[in-house]
């Protein structure tokens, strides 16, 4: 990866970690945030909601991907996706997140994301590669 979508990454990291500031996460106290870069140079980030019913909570990611297709469509596409939480502890995107992620993320996305010991960046692809799709029988 070239050092311009380095730094562009880093700079949507702060995004989410700024997005993370606002958590509602009473319960666990893990405050999430994410932030997504779409193909028209918008920026749009998100926050995780806990409830008390926590089946009922939503992941800063989902959040985001709402708050993007409510402002500018359905048609949106995403070119990178930054994930930061403020606990220092990983926290990748997890399997649902995922996969509503790869429903408007390009091939070559990027994704950042906090591990044990630092940060990762990897294509989203590799996140999920076998995405499910739903494809017509003819």
């Amino acid at each position: 990866m070239d050092e311009k979508k380095l730094i562009e990454l880093e700079e949507l990291m702060e995004q989410a970690r700024g997005a993370a500031r606002n958590s509602y996460s009473p319960y666990s106290g893990f405050r999430v945030g994410a932030a997504l870069r779409l193909t028209s140079g918008e920026v749009v980030t998100g926050t995780n909601v806990e409830n008390v019913s926590y089946g009922l909570t939503i992941c800063a990611e989902r959040s985001a991907l709402v708050r993007a297709v409510a402002q500018f469509g359905p048609a949106i596409r995403i070119e990178a996706v930054a994930v930061a939480n403020l606990n220092e502890g990983a926290s990748p995107p997890c399997g649902a997140c995922r996969q509503v992620l790869a429903e408007f993320t390009l091939p070559d996305a990027q994704a950042m994301f906090p591990v044990e010991g630092g940060v990762k960046t990897m294509a989203f692809r590799e996140l999920l590669p076998e995405a499910f799709e739903m494809r017509q029988r003819r």
